[in-house]
């Protein structure tokens, strides 16, 4: 499935005051909040942690918090909790090119060489819509992370000097680099930073005073820590651009707003009303431009999604991830209802969780079961409290979990935390015991290189790498191959 379709007790028929809407739909809140919110607190049990907002016609099914936004210091999640919205910034971005189209200002047909000089040839025809379609044929991205602060004017010419993936306009390559363009020439168009434009044009009139980066007056007791396999405190991004005090361009634009589940329900009222763009411009926010994958009815529009639900009616999507924050915003213009879902310390059951709700809101006899505990967390939780000798590590983990060890991927992925996370010790331990338990496994034996090589452990990360390689699969479906034939090569060339 490409996009996932979504206090104490229920909340009944609210409506934000400050959004002033007149109820047109009356909602038997109760029928639905209550058993959905059962199956939210279900989940909630078995390590899920976010927000959920459910609404109908004008009335709001439920919207509340579960799980906590801070461990350390005991903040449970709430509608006014602050989360990453990761990339369902895009659509903000698609929102403001079509304000500045509305306001005359630019075209959707311009090309880049009208906003950027000495462009390469190849570059120069790329337009506006190609951009917000992910069909100029650019990358996917430029930078270390999203908090590489390459200059401004030297990051536009690592951008315009890579290769084109494919002749602009030919087919769909998803590209976060892409909308940072688009983010800049938001900014050269308006004479404002691409934050304060969006701001003074989109959040203010739709009433968002929690939604930006750097520019809402945050309150830190309310911004979600994001847990890594709801364990490993990651500490969270708004600190992040504090302490950098500016927004990388390999981020700004396509990633990284904050937002509240109040502030994006207004959201959700304001494009619903016209309130920021009129009809004409959100026709094309929202129609279906240009087919994402082949065999699949799912298309792309100006920063959304749209696909047809299992009842055959149009769906209005996005959803984001930063590695450990997932966002998703679901609309459903036909029915008239809404789901914005958000987790900070998701995992790949939770990310289910809004698909089920979706089938709980317009199916009542629907009942999912919950969520089931993650693998990976329960390994980590006890790695992370592992007093031992590091060495008696595998073994521990063996006679605890051998049971639950039922496939190689839950140690590949705990030891990959500690390979990420510099813990190198711990990290061999696990990919050993790994090797062990299934030791004709390619992919494991190429972690377990790649575990060796950062331990400048050449000779083991060799053996390693030829095993991978021994184990290569029949079918070529072997996405670890490449990158043991290069570790392999590198470092038989290495005296």
């Amino acid at each position: 499935m490409k996009y996932l379709k979504l206090s104490i007790l229920l909340l009944t028929a609210i409506c934000f005051t400050a959004c002033d809407q007149k109820q047109r739909e009356t909602v038997n809140t109760d029928i639905l909040s209550s058993p959905i919110n059962d199956y939210l607190e279900a989940c909630e049990s078995n390590g899920f942690n976010g927000t959920v907002l459910v609404a109908k016609g004008d009335s709001i099914i439920l919207n509340k918090g579960y799980g906590l936004a801070n461990k350390e210091k005991s903040f449970a999640n709430t509608p006014k909790t602050v989360f990453d919205i990761c990339s369902v910034t895009k659509q903000f971005t698609g929102t403001a090119i079509l304000k500045l189209a509305e306001d005359e200002k630019l075209k959707l047909t311009d090309s880049l060489s009208t906003y950027f000089r000495d462009l390469p040839f190849d570059k120069k025809n790329i337009t506006i819509h190609q951009l917000l379609t992910h069909s100029g044929g650019f990358g996917h991205d430029i930078g270390e992370s999203d908090f590489d602060h390459i200059p401004e004017k030297e990051y536009f010419q690592q951008l315009f000097d890579t290769d084109l993936q494919f002749i602009p306009g030919e087919k769909y390559e998803y590209s976060n680099s892409g909308y940072s363009i688009l983010g800049r020439i938001i900014e050269i168009v308006s004479g404002k930073s691409y934050e304060s434009y969006l701001r003074k044009e989109l959040f203010e009139p739709a009433g968002m005073t929690q939604t930006g980066y750097l520019l809402p007056k945050w309150n830190s007791d309310l911004v979600a820590n994001e847990y890594l396999y709801n364990v490993i405190n990651k500490g969270n991004h708004i600190s992040k651009y504090q302490q950098d005090g500016k927004i990388a361009w390999p981020l700004k634009a396509n990633g990284g707003i904050n937002s509240t589940q109040e502030d994006m329900y207004k959201w959700y009222l304001a494009l619903k009303n016209n309130t920021v763009l009129n009809n004409s411009s959100m026709e094309k926010l929202t129609t279906p431009h240009i087919l994402e994958y082949e065999g699949e009815s799912s298309y792309y529009a100006y920063g959304w999604a749209i696909f047809q639900s299992d009842r055959d009616t149009k769906v209005i999507s996005h959803n984001g991830y930063n590695g450990i924050n997932y966002y998703e915003f679901v609309w459903f213009p036909v029915e008239d209802a809404l789901i914005l879902f958000s987790t900070n310390s998701s995992t790949r059951e939770s990310m289910r969780i809004s698909f089920e709700v979706e089938k709980m809101l317009f199916d009542e006899s629907y009942k999912p079961e919950p969520i089931s505990k993650n693998k990976v967390t329960e390994l980590l939780t006890f790695t992370e409290s592992y007093t031992g000798n590091v060495k008696d590590l595998g073994g521990e983990l063996k006679r605890k979990f051998e049971a639950m060890l039922d496939g190689p991927v839950y140690l590949n992925r705990l030891s990959g935390i500690y390979l990420r996370g510099d813990k190198i010790e711990k990290a061999i331990v696990i990919a050993e015991l790994n090797t062990q338990l299934f030791p004709d496994n390619g992919n494991i034996w190429d972690t377990m290189g790649d575990v060796y090589f950062a331990a400048k452990q050449n000779e083991k990360a060799k053996d390693s790498y030829k095993n991978a390689l021994k184990f290569k699969p029949k079918n070529d479906d072997c996405y670890w191959c490449d990158n043991s034939t290069s570790q392999l090569k590198t470092l038989e060339t290495t005296k």
